[in-house]
């Protein structure tokens, strides 16, 4: 079985380090002394110029818990929409009940 390195990052320098450290997909996210919120769509851009590896999304709208209201899901599914069409290789999504 094959292992995969997956590293998160939140900046075009941190993904370029991953990429040439032997990151084999990045999951890109800001912020990640909250533990990291949605990347904004330059910050995507960007990285995806600069390294040739699957890119996977966090999608957070807020630090904190992950208990979100429906303001906050109707967010996340307009980010899917938006970073689907960016070409993402996938987004990552975290969501609990109360």
């Amino acid at each position: 079985m094959a292992k995969l390195l997956e590293v998160c990052v939140d900046s075009v320098e941190s993904a370029i380090n991953a990429a040439q450290g032997g990151a084999m997909r990045l999951e890109l996210c800001a912020c990640l002394a909250v533990g990291g919120i949605s990347p904004d769509e330059d910050l995507f851009r960007m990285v995806r110029e600069r390294v040739d590896l699957p890119i996977r999304v966090l999608l957070r709208p807020r630090g904190g818990d992950f208990l979100y209201s429906e303001a906050e899901f109707e967010l996340l599914r307009r980010q899917v929409r938006r970073f689907a069409a960016l070409e993402a290789d996938g987004v990552v999504i975290g969501a609990l009940t109360a």
